[in-house]
């Protein structure tokens, strides 16, 4: 798995989950439930992941939607 993005916005994690699924490339959200059981106050960001092999398509979708720096805390 390849990490595109570490991010405590939902909305956006959800947003880039979206533009990802429109390319047809399967996205994961992960740490969801960590977050979740520490409060949500932010202190475990989630992570955004795909297949290695979608990897660099993942990013080029991404950038092209002017979300190219999607790494954040």
């Amino acid at each position: 798995m390849h990490i595109l993005a570490k991010s405590n916005d939902p909305v956006r994690l959800s947003f880039l989950v979206v533009l990802l699924r429109d390319a047809g490339i399967e996205a994961v959200l992960l740490d969801g439930h960590a977050s979740a059981v520490e409060g949500s106050i932010g202190a475990i960001p989630r992570r955004l992941v795909v297949q290695e092999a979608d990897a660099i398509r993942a990013r080029r979708v991404l950038r092209e939607a002017g979300e190219g720096a999607v790494e954040e805390t």
